[in-house]
């Protein structure tokens, strides 16, 4: 994402460099502070939207296995009144929840990762932070003293920064955009003779989940 992608430019920046270019060390050192103060508010709350989307993920994740055990639970009971058409349309809807479940797992182990990516930004940025603020009085002291000896050097620009990472940002969004509209062709351009296979499969797994639930019942 684009804030990790500033995140990272401000951590790598060499404080001392970026003083001894400038031509106010002063005002310099303190635009760093601001703008590391900034993005470090923005990380934080990108955090905590994170793992309150992780903690959601979780719930619909365990809401569709517990719907997995209802349904499995449902379908024995109609075994058990020797209704197998209800049985069979409960063992679908399990089957059904149990791949959600699923999908949903992924999700988690995905979204886990994208908080310890920003846990991790936040750490690194807070100890650029505290190392800028430790350094701000002594780095403009150092710098003044090098002006009036004359060892100041001339203002190097970083305009180039700003269009890499405005670059950077529209190439990861064209991917991005890529990535959804194969997925969606995918979807729609599926093969026939496979989806007429998947369905005989799920077909023949219903019937073997549905003989369980009879097998079990009948020998309790």
């Amino acid at each position: 994402m684009a804030l990790l992608e500033r995140v990272s430019t401000l951590i790598r920046a060499n404080i001392n460099d970026l003083v001894d270019k400038a031509e106010d060390p002063e005002k310099m050192i303190k635009q760093v502070i601001l703008d590391m103060q900034n993005q470090l508010l923005q990380v934080k709350t990108q955090v905590a939207i994170a793992i309150a989307d992780q903690h959601l993920l979780e719930k619909k994740q365990k809401e569709n296995l517990d719907k997995t055990v209802e349904w499995t639970r449902k379908a024995e009971l109609a075994v058990s009144k020797k209704q197998d058409d209800l049985a069979r349309a409960a063992i679908e809807r399990s089957l059904t929840c149990k791949q959600g479940a699923l999908n949903f797992e992924q999700q988690v182990a995905d979204q886990k990762i994208e908080v310890e990516n920003l846990k991790t930004a936040l750490r690194k940025l807070e100890q650029k932070l505290e190392e800028a603020q430790a350094k701000c009085d002594l780095l403009i002291a150092q710098a003044r003293r090098s002006r009036v000896a004359g060892k100041a050097r001339s203002a190097q620009s970083a305009s180039g920064n700003g269009k890499h990472a405005a670059t950077f940002d529209r190439m990861k969004q064209k991917v991005v955009r890529s990535e959804a509209i194969n997925h969606v062709h995918q979807e729609l351009s599926g093969d026939t003779i496979e989806d007429r296979f998947a369905t005989l499969e799920r077909e023949e797994e219903i019937e073997r989940l549905l003989n369980e639930i009879k097998n079990r019942s009948a020998s309790a």
